[in-house]
């Protein structure tokens, strides 16, 4: 059977990960699920509308999570259900590819994008009698994946129109998740403009919102988030917390509606009082996900993608996935350099006797016929490898054919989709610099820092930090010392961060669709006239 080039790379995914297509599908693990979710709330009434519709047929849908967990269903026919239960489809499993080879929970998962796979597509011959269609489901505001939509039926009820149909009840989740997260932080938003100007700190921590007066930007760093949300999903009231600085603080807790946020009011103690303590983690560049996949690929030798643009961090995610085992890199950038043929010896030659890991970097520069060697010697070799690319949708043909033998694939994000962790990535960088161990960067350094575009990414953002602390041999960077390299944009001058993610969606939707704002806006799922509202309001022109 000849296979789509989709499905082809992704029956290739689930055999380089070990899966054998005789694997039993009925021993997946299953795991207690958030009922509460942010998620479900906003799918729910969807799904009840789809399962209308499903009546007296033999289709189910199938909702995911942002970690491919399956998290509910819907029936028309019994008998479906009965099936899916054969098949581990049921609240609780974690469908990857992994796992459960090609199907349409988790090959959307991976791909980000719609997938239908019917049939003999599927990589598990338990599959093979399903129909499926699958569509992610990404958050109009953060662009963050949040589930997998699917709909599924026995192979003889295959109907292009589900497609479509799916792509649609997709679409609603995605605008409910948006409508919900507007009237949270709404809400969390009021709360903290009430209680911002007490002397103490205060911090509001919506689901996607961090709000902090000036004293609580100069006491609390961006790494003690997770222990403040850690702590207040056990507690209420009044707590004594040791932050990552070292300082002991009361915090006082205070929930914001129903799932609307956390609002913190600290204030800071004398050492004699008792304190929860939390070591301060070595700082790192890379999402804490991504380093958490690399450390298990580590673990267990398996061959890696590193995808993601110029100055994201690829290098650093290389150096993690080494460990303690020796490294050498090869670089395509050397091909015209060296010429093919003593580049690919070169290749070969680690292949075959290099007892680390082997790191081809930016693969997306081979020539065709090069690309297609390497995928050749992937198939061939034992050796342990690490690829790094560009951003994987930018990979075609042969690049796109080679990602797919890999066993892994991270992708790193850009810098300004991490504006939330700059302050802590500032302030790590900053200690690798010459002289950056004495220096401190004050709140309105940070916030700076925070509101650009940064296109040379985490690269960029080490050089203004070192050109800075050139300028001083001890004390505080100030705003005024980042200002040659870090102009304020005309076009959103002073934003919060909430302010410049919806100021970085919305011009980053218009020049999707070359300006156009009636398409703009049904991108951002939003109405026009919102449209034209939010860009008043955030200086955007156009």
């Amino acid at each position: 059977m000849e296979l789509r080039l989709e499905i082809a790379q992704s029956w290739r995914r689930a055999e380089l990960s070990g899966l054998k297509p005789s694997s039993p599908a009925d021993r997946l693990e299953v795991r207690d699920i958030d009922t509460s979710s942010r998620l479900l709330r906003a799918a729910t009434p969807v799904l009840d509308e789809i399962a209308r519709h499903l009546d007296d047929t033999r289709l189910c849908v199938v909702l995911a999570d942002r970690d491919s967990r399956i998290v509910a269903r819907r029936f028309g026919n019994r008998s479906v259900e009965r099936v899916l239960d054969s098949v581990s489809a049921v609240p609780g499993c974690q469908f990857t590819e992994e796992t459960s080879g090609t199907n349409s929970i988790a090959t959307p998962y991976e791909v980000r994008r719609g997938v239908a796979v019917h049939g003999d597509e599927h990589y598990l011959e338990a599959f093979k009698q399903f129909t499926c269609y699958g569509h992610p489901i990404v958050h109009p505001a953060t662009r963050r994946l949040e589930g997998v939509l699917d709909i599924t039926g026995l192979v003889e009820d295959t109907n292009p129109l589900l497609g479509p149909f799916l792509a649609h009840a997709a679409a609603d989740i995605e605008q409910r998740l948006l409508d919900g997260s507007n009237q949270a932080q709404q809400r969390l938003l009021a709360a903290f403009q009430a209680a911002q100007h007490r002397s103490s700190a205060v911090l509001a921590l919506g689901e996607d919102v961090v709000l902090a007066n000036s004293t609580a930007v100069d006491l609390v760093d961006a790494c003690d988030h997770a222990l403040l949300r850690e702590v207040s999903r056990t507690r209420r009231g009044v707590r004594r917390l040791r932050l990552s600085s070292g300082t002991e603080v009361e915090v006082r807790m205070e929930a914001v509606s129903v799932n609307a946020g956390m609002l913190f009011e600290l204030a800071p103690l004398r050492p004699a009082y008792p304190t929860h303590v939390r070591r301060r983690a070595l700082g790192g560049v890379l999402p804490a996900d991504a380093e958490e996949r690399l450390r298990r690929s580590s673990l267990a030798r398996r061959r890696v993608l590193v995808a993601g643009e110029p100055g994201t961090g690829r290098t650093a995610a290389t150096a993690v996935l080494a460990g303690a085992e020796p490294l050498v890199r090869l670089d395509a950038a050397d091909v015209p350099v060296r010429g093919e043929a003593a580049w690919c010896e070169r290749l070969e030659e680690l292949a075959a006797g290099h007892p680390g890991l082997v790191a081809v970097r930016d693969v997306h520069l081979l020539p065709a016929v090069l690309a297609a060697r390497l995928a050749r010697l992937l198939d061939t070799s034992p050796a342990w490898f690490v690829l790094t690319s560009g951003p994987l949708p930018d990979l075609r043909d042969e690049h796109a054919a080679l990602a797919a033998r890999v066993h892994r694939r991270v992708e790193l994000p850009p810098l300004r989709e991490r504006r939330a962790d700059i302050p802590a990535l500032a302030r790590t960088l900053l200690g690798g610099v010459p002289g950056g161990t004495s220096l401190r960067l004050t709140a309105g350094a940070l916030e700076l820092l925070a509101a650009q575009p940064w296109p040379g990414n985490l690269r960029e953002l080490e050089t203004v930090l070192e050109e800075a602390a050139q300028l001083r041999s001890a004390g505080d960077i100030t705003a005024r010392d980042l200002a040659p390299s870090c102009q304020v944009s005309a076009a959103s001058p002073q934003l919060t961060g909430w302010e410049q993610a919806e100021h970085d969606a919305i011009t980053k939707a218009l020049a999707a669709v070359g300006g156009n704002k009636v398409h703009a806006a049904k991108q951002l799922g939003i109405s026009r006239s919102t449209l034209y509202n939010r860009m008043r309001a955030l200086r955007i022109s156009g």
